[in-house]
């Protein structure tokens, strides 16, 4: 299995920015390959809806209500993604979900997985 933990969320003012970050590990030793990495977000009473994703060769992907103010990045080395939010709206409040789509091991099949959520609020 593969485990992911995000940090980074919290309360911050409108106009503020946070820099989300999200590392996956091995339940068992090192992790046999991840693909693509993301973020999702879920409002309270709303659906859980894409953010951003970036392909393990860079290629990234952004919903149309972030482009211009996230940076989606990560770090192959390391398993980690980052979510860089500049210019932040208090629509974007929300629950922030980290996932990856990997092989835990060479005898695993590729699956999703998810983190547990970070909360990130912004007031107005």
């Amino acid at each position: 299995q593969v485990q992911l933990v995000e940090s980074g969320g919290g309360l911050v003012q409108a106009g503020g920015s946070l820099r989300l970050s999200c590392a996956a590990s091995g339940t068992s030793g090192n992790i046999f390959s991840i693909g693509a990495m993301g973020w999702y977000r879920q409002a309270p009473g709303k659906q859980r809806e894409l953010v951003a994703t970036i392909t393990s060769g860079g290629s990234t992907n952004y919903a149309d209500s972030v482009k211009g103010r996230f940076t989606i990045s990560r770090d192959n080395a390391k398993n980690a993604v980052y979510l860089q939010m500049n210019s932040l709206k208090p629509e974007d409040t929300a629950v922030y979900y980290c996932n990856a789509v990997a092989r835990a091991t060479a005898q695993m099949g590729v699956r999703g997985y998810w983190g547990q959520g970070t909360q990130v609020t912004v007031s107005s």
